[in-house]
């Protein structure tokens, strides 16, 4: 099957793992082979589908292990978590679309990239980190490890408090190139997990790991923008894009052109952290490939692939 069309399909962490979940290995497989239903679909209707996803939650209990385990096992660098977040999650993705294929009657066409970001070290998300990793801790027990840890802590739209860590602006995809052959090759690809590996040119042909971890969002836009992918859909836990989100005056938006997305954005009507990045990855990729992007939910995704449902962003 050689596709005419990419389209580029950026999983929340839901896909993964829901509210009140525990992180058991029987509630992950059971999100993900809920979530890849819908894409199966996708890639027998003839398009190109390249899959990312999120690791906020993963890539956060393994920092986790790292700490506890620091007095017995030499503690590993935030790149490196972010490189196993990706085989872990990417091997769950994998089997679960090879499978959907299968029982389908269709050859098993499916492949996860180790995928490289490349990022500025001097990018200011360095000096302030925002990005959420890991799991919801009640406030004052952020702050207890806060204390005994030296993490910083902010508090969650959604509620409680979660650990963030610096999450510099995604520059390059250094595996963009290779996707696009394994999708004209017929290949479901799982790229860009967690936003990619975070590395940066160290001026002497070398490149190198960064303890960061880049916004899977911002980095699946970018590699959206370098596969010139016909569309640009981010799955996430709410139905649409809102004003004043969590308010009794909330307001969900369904269509909306690119240029007043950037209107709003300027006024910081999205919350930072959450969905703010959603937005500006879906308004980047619309201004600069002039095709649309669309924020859904997961739970309605095909309706979301037929434009039926979710915030349509329009160029």
């Amino acid at each position: 099957m050689v596709a005419e069309q990419i389209i580029v399909v950026a999983l929340g962490g839901n896909a993964i793992l829901r509210k009140g979940d525990k992180g058991y290995p029987e509630e992950m497989w059971r999100n993900v082979y809920r979530a890849v239903e819908p894409i199966v679909d996708l890639y027998l209707e003839g398009y190109g589908v390249v899959v990312t996803h999120g690791n906020g939650p993963q890539v956060g209990n393994i920092l986790e292990w790292f700490e506890r385990a620091k007095d017995v096992i030499p503690p590993l660098t935030m790149d490196i978590a972010t490189a196993m977040s990706q085989g872990w999650i990417g091997y769950m993705l994998q089997q679960a679309i090879g499978n959907a294929m299968a029982r389908r009657g269709i050859k098993r066409k499916v492949i996860t990239i180790l995928n490289q970001v490349l990022v500025n070290p001097l990018d200011p998300a360095f000096k302030d980190p925002e990005k959420p990793v890991g799991p919801w801790y009640q406030c004052e027990h952020a702050d207890k490890l806060a204390r005994e840890r030296g993490w910083i802590f902010k508090r969650d739209p959604r509620g409680g408090c979660r650990r963030v860590v610096p999450s510099p602006e995604p520059l390059d995809n250094l595996e963009a190139e290779a996707i696009k052959e394994l999708v004209s090759r017929g290949y479901v690809v799982i790229a860009s997990g967690g936003g990619g590996i975070p590395v940066y040119d160290s001026g002497d042909t070398w490149i190198r790991g960064i303890e960061a971890v880049v916004d899977k969002d911002l980095a699946s836009s970018l590699l959206a923008i370098k596969l010139e992918a016909s569309r640009f859909i981010i799955l996430t836990d709410v139905e649409y894009v809102y004003i004043d989100y969590g308010k009794d005056t909330a307001k969900p938006i369904k269509r909306i052109k690119a240029y007043e997305v950037l209107k709003l954005l300027e006024t910081g009507t999205f919350p930072r952290g959450s969905m703010e990045p959603k937005v500006r990855a879906s308004a980047t990729f619309t201004i600069k490939t002039h095709r649309p992007s669309i924020i859904g939910s997961l739970d309605k995704a095909s309706e979301v692939f037929k434009e039926e449902s979710g915030t349509i962003i329009e160029p």
